[in-house]
């Protein structure tokens, strides 16, 4: 059997185990079995624990839980609701008023939350009533919710920057400083989009009904701000500065959310333990599906098919350019079939290599992937950001995907900017780590 036909079945052997309805995890290993005995390995157990085992033995994933937990407990209090009231005052002179209120809350909150879905989720259940009830037309407060929603996994600390940073080898803290001025970016283009969308519909933005506040007022309002502000600052400058690895920053993560929660009096046992089981869950899920990964990276390792893969590509003699027009496309395929976390397992050890030889740093890349993500959130039929504002909004999945489609763009506007500007992702990291 030749290289291109063992790589067609095992592509059509993990599309047939997807397609039925198996654990992404489970079918990861199922397919890196048959890549084994396909390559004459007879010692598939023996590689499938020291992968398994190598891959869970990791200090640098103890801090994806941690980052978890941080997002889980401010979820699951009434800190985020304050945020909303915290921050609407201020944009009541901007055309889209509240409207803004969706993107700003959404990049606050993703700060502290590494979760697209979280974040959307969150955010939505505090914005889409207030917003429903003001009058706000509710097609754009969907898509806008939908879009700054994502913002969950690029603003750091992000639980998919953490799983990249893993799979790539690459430092987590350069990742997360590398997201910092892309989500700026990308949180200007929906504000953009916005305003001009605003304007042209005046009729469908009802006015400011807090500009009667005074500024001592709007402070008073913002001032259960200020404590999950702090934490940010706090998780941020440690990154920076260097002051703490990114397993201790997360540590420091959950103790503050700890700390302000129980400030404010919003945490209670039920909220707390909820908040340990979420994280559990959600953990075990991306544990297991990392082990698959890793096995099925080495396994397809010894068949060559990744190598000759990357070969091809690379005969084909593709600019840097087209290359990543190339991978942007394959990958928002992938994200109408794939959630973020499997896209980056199932792809890494294929793509890295041509990434490599293209040229492209591997810190600007895991950017590049955290917004082809980013679009699958959005794309449908399975965006989660879609399925989580179509529950909660009561629409049709179409209806909210219409609604996001605007947003969709504005990520490929970003991919765009990033791959012409590649300074806009490599600055910070390199102000940080000169060598």
């Amino acid at each position: 059997m030749d290289l291109l036909e063992m790589g067609l079945l095992l592509l059509g052997v993990l599309a047939l185990l997807l397609g039925a309805g198996v654990w992404i995890a489970m079918s990861l290993m199922a397919c890196g079995w048959v890549s084994l005995l396909l390559a004459g390995k007879m010692t598939a157990g023996q590689i499938l624990a020291t992968t398994t085992w190598g891959g869970a033995n990791s200090w640098t994933l103890a801090a994806l839980p941690l980052f978890i937990w941080m997002g889980e407990i401010l979820f699951r209090t009434k800190l985020s609701e304050e945020m909303f009231r915290g921050l609407a005052p201020w944009v009541g002179w901007l055309p889209g008023r509240l409207m803004h209120v969706n993107v700003l809350g959404c990049g606050i909150f993703g700060s502290v939350s590494g979760s697209s879905a979280a974040t959307c989720a969150t955010i939505a259940k505090i914005a889409l009533p207030e917003l429903k009830k003001r009058g706000y037309d509710e097609e754009m407060s969907l898509g806008s919710l939908a879009g700054a929603g994502t913002l969950g996994i690029l603003i750091p600390p992000s639980i998919t920057m953490v799983v990249y940073a893993v799979a790539a080898e690459v430092s987590i803290i350069q990742v997360f400083l590398a997201g910092f001025i892309p989500g700026l970016i990308v949180m200007a283009l929906y504000s953009g989009y916005i305003i001009w969308w605003s304007l042209r519909n005046p009729d469908k933005t009802p006015p400011d009904d807090l500009k009667h506040l005074t500024f001592r007022e709007r402070l008073k309002e913002s001032a259960n701000l200020i404590p999950c502000t702090l934490l940010i600052l706090l998780v941020f400058a440690s990154l920076i500065f260097g002051w703490a690895t990114a397993t201790e920053c997360a540590a420091w993560g959950v103790m503050g959310s700890l700390a302000i929660s129980i400030w404010s009096r919003m945490l209670t046992w039920k909220s707390f333990w909820d908040s340990v089981m979420g994280t559990v869950r959600l953990t075990c899920m991306i544990m297991l599906i990392l082990a698959g990964a890793s096995f099925m990276a080495v396994a397809m390792g010894y068949t060559g098919v990744p190598l000759a893969l990357a070969a091809w590509v690379n005969s084909l003699g593709l600019s840097p350019f087209m290359l990543i027009a190339v991978l942007t496309v394959m990958y928002i395929v992938l994200g109408t079939a794939l959630d973020g976390i499997s896209m980056i397992l199932l792809t890494t050890s294929i793509v890295l290599p041509m990434i490599k030889a293209a040229g492209f740093d591997l810190v600007w890349f895991g950017i590049f992937m955290v917004l082809v993500i980013e679009m699958a959130e959005v794309s449908p039929p399975v965006g989660f950001n879609l399925f989580v504002l179509q529950a909660m909004s009561g629409k049709d999945s179409m209806y909210v995907a219409k609604a996001s489609l605007p947003f969709f763009f504005l990520l490929v506007a970003a991919v765009a900017i990033i791959t012409i500007w590649p300074w806009s992702v490599m600055v910070l990291p390199k102000l940080a780590f000169p060598g």
